[in-house]
C-alpha cells in the first residue's frame, strides 16, 4: 500500500498537471482570491460530516479540503511566495515547537486542560516576542503581529469572539469562574430588558446601533461562558439550529398532513404542535 506521503506526492503532481501549460483552462485562471469561496464552503462541508458522524462524508470531504489547501499552495508557489512542502515545514515546527512537554525536557503534561493553558501561553509569548520583533519592522508587521490579530476577522462571530477570549485569557485576562461569566450574562440580559422596556414606549426611540450593540455584548458574554464550560459556541449554535429545523419540520408534517395551512394557527396552536413534537422526542 502506498503510505501518506506518496498519495500527498500524487496530490501535488496532479495540481502541478493542472496548473501546467497543457492541463485545465478553468484550474490555470484560478487566483488566490478566486479560491477563497471554495476553502470556505470545503470547510463547512466537513465540518457538517463531523456534525453528522458520517464518515463516508467526512473522508471525502478531508479530501477535497486537501485539495484546496494543494491548490492554494501551488498559486503561492507560482507568485514566489512559498511551496506547500514550506507550509508543512512551518507545522511541523511549531507543533515541535509548542509541545515540550513531548518533544523536548519540560515536564510530561497529563490533562487536556495543562495542554491547553501551556498552548495558549506559548503562543502569547510568540505574539508578545514577535511585537518586539517588529517593533524596528515594516509597519505592515505591526499592524499583524498583535495578541489578538492572529484571529482571522473573516471567522464566523461567535468562534471570533471564542478565540478572541482564548487569547485574552492566556494572558491572564479572564473571568475566574463560570458562573461569574453567568453573572455577566444575567448583566447584558438586563440592560436588553431595559432597552426592550424603553422600545415599548411610544415617546421613545431607541437608536439600533445601541440595541445591537447591547446584543452583542451579549452574545459575546455567551460565547465566553462557552469557552469556559468548554463547548464550542459555533458548533453548539449548529447543532441548536439543525434541532429547530428538525423540530419545525415535524411541526410543519403534522399540521400539512392534516391537509391544514401554519399560516392558519394561532400561536397557541402552533406552540402546542411544538410540544407535541418535543414531548415524543423524549419517548
Amino acid at each position: 500500500m502506498a503510505d501518506a506521503g506518496d498519495r500527498f506526492d500524487e496530490l501535488v503532481r496532479i495540481m502541478a498537471t493542472l496548473r501546467g501549460p497543457e492541463g485545465c483552462p478553468w484550474d490555470r485562471e484560478q487566483t488566490l482570491g478566486s479560491l477563497r469561496p471554495f476553502l470556505l464552503e470545503e470547510t463547512y462541508e466537513a465540518l457538517a460530516a463531523l456534525d453528522h458522524g458520517d464518515m463516508a462524508g467526512l473522508r471525502e470531504e478531508l479530501g477535497d479540503l486537501l485539495f484546496e489547501i494543494v491548490f492554494l499552495a501551488r498559486v503561492a508557489e507560482e507568485d514566489g511566495h512559498f511551496t506547500v512542502a514550506d507550509a508543512a515545514a512551518d507545522v511541523g515546527a511549531k507543533l515541535v515547537r509548542r509541545h515540550p512537554h513531548v518533544f523536548g525536557d519540560e515536564p510530561r503534561l497529563t490533562k487536556a486542560g495543562e495542554v491547553i493553558g501551556k498552548w495558549e501561553e506559548m503562543k502569547a509569548k510568540e505574539a508578545g516576542s514577535s511585537r518586539s520583533d517588529v517593533s524596528r519592522g515594516s509597519s505592515e508587521s505591526k499592524r499583524r503581529k498583535t495578541l489578538l490579530s492572529g484571529v482571522p476577522v473573516t471567522l464566523p462571530a461567535l468562534l471570533r469572539a471564542y478565540e478572541y477570549g482564548s487569547r485574552a485569557a492566556a494572558v491572564g485576562f479572564d473571568w475566574a469562574r463560570a458562573a461569574d461569566v453567568v453573572e455577566k450574562i444575567d448583566e447584558e440580559a438586563r440592560e436588553i430588558r431595559e432597552l426592550v422596556d424603553q422600545v415599548g414606549q411610544v415617546d421613545q426611540v431607541v437608536p439600533v446601533a445601541r440595541i445591537e450593540e447591547e446584543v452583542g455584548d451579549l452574545l459575546f458574554a455567551i460565547a465566553n461562558l462557552s469557552r469556559k464550560l468548554g463547548v464550542e459556541p459555533e458548533a453548539a449554535l449548529r447543532r441548536a439550529n439543525d434541532k429547530f429545523r428538525d423540530r419545525f419540520g415535524h411541526v410543519e408534517a403534522r399540521i400539512t398532513a392534516r391537509g391544514e395551512r401554519m399560516q392558519d394557527k394561532s400561536l397557541d396552536e402552533l406552540d402546542a404542535e411544538w410540544r407535541a413534537v418535543k414531548a415524543g422526542e423524549a419517548r
